[in-house]
């Protein structure tokens, strides 16, 4: 029965975020600045990169489920593409962080993946749905702290590919690359 239970609340988170409208903040809007904790154990603060770097903070339903294990994935194996551009970039999730450091070890995140068990960052950014869990929502953070794209229609397959190409398309700087001619 519990089995059960598990399989019918996995397949609610599934649906739901891709039926929700996902958040009230929009373009140019100041982001909620947050202090979450990484599954490397350290703190991460949005306002630390103020005037430093760009943001994506990639939201997701839950750890250990399938579509964030293919997005999860996709950002492991092809971050590079993100890595090319001048930003830090992160998964969230109101998952507990013990939660998310099995996640991560699992699908061997290369990048830090943040918690917020009190959902209160996850509110703040309006993207907890019914179920109590974030829907799958992107957001582009600029060096002064503005939201430059939220993006709800996230395909997990793709989504450092996409990633890539909505950095490219705000023009975020690129990293100096010393082989580049």
């Amino acid at each position: 029965m519990l089995k059960k239970i598990k399989i019918l609340f996995t397949l609610i988170v599934t649906f739901s975020c891709f039926t929700l409208q996902a958040t009230d903040l929009s373009v140019g809007d100041i982001a909620p600045d947050f202090r979450l904790q990484a599954t490397n154990g350290d703190f991460y603060q949005l306002s630390n990169y103020k005037d430093k770097q760009t943001i994506v903070l990639a939201w997701y339903p839950m750890a250990n489920t399938r579509g964030c294990t293919i997005e999860c994935k996709s950002l492991v194996e092809k971050g590079q593409l993100i890595r090319d551009y001048h930003v830090s970039y992160f998964m969230a999730s109101v998952d507990p962080l013990e939660d998310n450091k099995d996640f991560a070890e699992k699908t061997k995140a290369d990048f830090p993946m943040l918690s917020d068990p009190t959902k209160a960052t996850a509110k703040a950014y309006d993207v907890l749905n019914f179920v109590r869990v974030a829907s799958r929502v992107t957001f582009y953070i600029s060096k002064e702290g503005k939201i430059l794209k939220i993006d709800d229609d996230i395909n997990p397959k793709t989504a450092a590919e996409d990633i890539a190409r909505n950095l490219q398309e705000l023009n975020i700087e690129k990293v100096f690359n010393k082989n580049s001619s």
